[in-house]
């Protein structure tokens, strides 16, 4: 059964070799991010979101950071050549993966403007096909790209409220009010974690939050968090 789960952002700047100029100011993140995801149990089920789902990677699998300007190898396990077309979710997986000397059983992607009822539902799924043994749930999904000047996109600020609020639900692993954000505003946002969290909200409880850290840099908004069983 899923018996913990982390909350993490899967941005190329976790990759200190992609971020050669800026690998003090990241730091923070990256550090809470390793720290989080080697609280999971192996073997890890991973649930993620990209324009590309849904669509389901499992091991062997390899990918390379090619396309972000380093080539830099990463593998889900398994000795075949690099694939330049994997998604960036399943590269951060698999160099966290590496990282934390764990085995991936499968990465789930899944679209970003998946509705909340579908969320539940699969994370309903994904809880009923882990099976009795310990596994652990790795939710891969960023907060909005809307945080000040240094944002990829326009300053909006409605980004702190919006932010501040799914920190507050991760803390106190409120599924109620995880299901309960607005994917409108999400998606206005460039919130695309909102299918991830939800998807967590998806699987059954009862949950408690160990530890929750949000993090900004560049104007992104990066959420942390690790949920158990109490």
């Amino acid at each position: 059964m899923i018996t913990r789960a982390a909350v993490v952002p899967h941005p190329p700047l976790l990759v200190p070799e992609l971020v050669v100029g800026a690998a003090a100011e990241t730091e923070p993140v990256r550090a809470a991010t390793l720290a989080a995801a080697g609280k999971l149990p192996g073997p890890w089920v991973v649930v993620a979101v990209d324009d590309s789902g849904p669509s389901t990677y499992v091991p062997p699998l390899s990918g390379t950071f090619l396309g972000y300007g380093v080539d830099l190898p990463v593998s889900l396990g398994g000795d075949l050549p690099p694939d330049a077309r994997i998604p960036l979710p399943v590269l951060i997986t698999a160099w966290l993966r590496e990282r934390c000397a764990v085995e991936v059983s499968r990465i789930e992607l899944v679209p970003p403007d998946l509705p909340a009822s579908d969320c539940v539902s699969f994370g309903q799924q994904l809880a009923a096909a882990s099976g009795s043994a310990d596994v652990g749930l790795l939710v891969l999904g960023d907060g909005s790209t809307r945080h000040g000047p240094r944002s990829p996109g326009s300053d909006d600020e409605r980004s702190g409220p919006f932010d501040s609020l799914v920190h507050t639900l991760l803390s106190t692993a409120d599924v109620d009010g995880l299901l309960g954000l607005d994917l409108e505003l999400a998606r206005e946002l460039g919130a695309q974690g909102r299918a991830a969290w939800q998807v967590l909200a998806g699987v059954p409880g009862p949950w408690r939050c160990s530890d929750a850290e949000f993090f900004a840099p560049f104007g992104v908004g990066y959420h942390v968090a690790v949920w158990e069983r109490p």
